[in-house]
């Protein structure tokens, strides 16, 4: 097993750590959608690859693209696309983020090329590393805006989104001059895709179970996001007998704990309510209104798909006892996506080599493999975070299994090129 570069590992963690400071918002980490510290990151990592030697542009989409290309490529003639194998997580953050989640996959994708080529590696594909512009979904509450457009299957009923300020996805996407319509209509997987390769810090407690650094993704669950919109009636918090009123807080209330109810007796089943907002939101005036936010999933599709419609069977008999009306609006519905058997073969072995272990993990989180997996095969390598710990500024991944992490991706890509056919 050849060794990492130093320079390269003490480049990655000082490119963490640059990385967790670029943020919209002071005091706390926030990166979403189009937005100015995006900016500032795309900035950044243009300087980090022209001195790497990689091209760096960025897509209408705001996708981050980083490619290599690499003197082993060879083409049957003029009109074949390179082949093209994507290295790739988000760039995106929660509100009130960690550092890790996301952005060190993107970091550890760049590492893993500057290494490849430390090592002289001259692989017959070219490698682009993207940092997807929306994973998370902060901005427009849909995740996945930014891979979606890469794989060149965003939908144009997205366009419709509103952000809390009201600006529709399309205005935001018409805001750089071409019409969103023109943005859409230009979408279209990259020619040549022969795979992707995803690391992403595991946010969960197995892998320190196990006692390991990293891990290999088996699959990633089935998920379902809602929207769930009760309507009530306002009215005097002082004059309105408890009997007559029509409270559509208080069967938005009912209805979560009917959520973690169905989902502690369910296995395998995550669900969970986190958000709400309430109208007219005054302290004197009973809700008339009441908006919800659930997201649930399961490692079957068939079992996510049973407790979605019990649980919009219940709620809506908990919202007809309180003469409450209750829309359920889907904004997203993931299957659940099996990784590619010769990929994650390549990251196990990989991980045996180097670890001496090799676990295999299913993803209860939602991740930007599962978007690209409808137009090439994907494997995840999951990486530990102490705790578990992830959507929250106290995320921390250890310095060495981020470099056994990027030491591990870097032996699949070797091996995959060894396999290429």
């Amino acid at each position: 097993m050849r060794p990492l570069d130093p320079a390269i590992v003490a480049r990655l963690h000082a490119r963490v750590a640059e990385l967790g400071t670029i943020s919209e918002e002071p005091g706390r980490l926030t990166r979403s959608f189009f937005s100015a510290a995006m900016t500032r990151v795309h900035a950044r990592f243009a300087e980090w690859a022209e001195a790497a030697g990689l091209s760096c542009a960025v897509d209408p989409a705001d996708n981050l693209r980083l490619r290599w290309t690499s003197s082993g490529v060879t083409a049957a003639n003029e009109n074949t696309p390179r082949p093209l194998l994507v290295i790739g997580s988000h760039l995106d953050t929660v509100r009130d983020a960690g550092r890790y989640d996301g952005p060190l996959g993107v970091l550890t994708g760049l590492a893993c090329v500057e290494q490849l080529r430390a090592w002289g590696e001259a692989p017959p594909f070219d490698v682009e590393v993207v940092g997807f512009s929306d994973e998370e979904g902060l901005r427009f509450q849909t995740a996945y805006l930014g891979s979606a457009y890469y794989a060149g299957v965003f939908p144009e009923a997205w366009l419709a989104l509103r952000d809390a300020a009201g600006a529709t996805l399309g205005e935001v996407l018409s805001s750089r001059g071409t019409p969103a319509a023109e943005v859409l209509a230009a979408q279209r997987a990259p020619a040549g895709l022969c795979g992707y390769l995803e690391l992403h810090i595991e946010q969960g407690p197995q892998l320190e179970a196990d006692a390991c650094a990293v891990g290999v993704v088996s699959a990633i669950a089935a998920q379902t996001r809602a929207r769930l919109v009760f309507t009530g009636k306002a009215g005097h918090a002082g004059t309105t007998p408890m009997d007559l009123r029509q409270d559509a807080l208080c069967a938005a209330a009912e209805v979560v704990l009917a959520v973690e109810a169905r989902a502690r007796a369910t296995p395998g089943l995550r669900a969970t309510v986190g958000q709400i907002a309430v109208s007219p939101g005054a302290s004197n005036v009973i809700p008339a209104g009441a908006t919800l936010t659930l997201d649930i999933r399961h490692p079957e599709d068939a079992a996510l798909g049973a407790a979605v419609a019990a649980l919009e069977v219940e709620t809506a008999a908990l919202a007809d006892a309180r003469g409450i009306g209750l829309r359920w609006e889907f904004l997203q519905k993931g299957r659940a996506v099996p990784m590619d058997a010769g990929l994650s073969g390549h990251l196990r072995a990989a991980a045996l080599a180097r670890q001496g272990a090799a676990p295999v993990l299913v993803s209860g989180a939602g991740h930007d493999a599962a978007v690209i997996s409808r137009v090439c095969p994907v494997a995840m390598l999951f990486v530990r975070n102490r705790d578990g710990l992830s959507h929250h500024p106290d995320e921390y991944v250890e310095p060495a299994d981020a470099e056994l992490g990027l030491a591990v991706l870097a032996d699949a890509v070797v091996r995959h090129a060894a396999a290429f056919p």
